[in-house]
């Protein structure tokens, strides 16, 4: 009786045995990862930062805060912009939309 277990057949080995294991759903999820969640957050991210970067005197911008504002001038990594008859110091970074656009993309 002990010789009949020890003739039962080995399992798979080698590549067999990684293609039959985990491997291919965790390469299948990495892959739903990246094409669900990191590449489209990634284009959203080089869109808004072309965005920013076109902003010039003159546009009417919602900032992040909801307030809508009009660019006074325009520095490195801030902006003046009115608020009525104030002019107030911003980061580019709170600046949501423009106001000419409709309501941005949610993802």
């Amino acid at each position: 009786m002990t010789f009949a277990l020890l003739d039962t057949p080995p399992g798979p080995q080698g590549l067999e045995a990684l293609l039959k294991g985990p491997f291919p759903m965790m390469l299948g999820m990495g892959l739903l990862f990246y094409f669900f969640i990191l590449r489209p957050q990634s284009k959203a991210r080089k869109e808004m930062e072309a965005r920013l970067a076109k902003l010039k005197a003159g546009d009417e911008v919602v900032l992040s805060s909801g307030l809508y504002a009009t660019i006074d001038r325009v520095e490195d990594k801030d902006l003046y912009v009115k608020l009525g008859n104030t002019v107030v110091k911003a980061r580019r970074s709170a600046v949501a939309t423009l106001a000419s656009e409709t309501e941005p993309k949610q993802n």
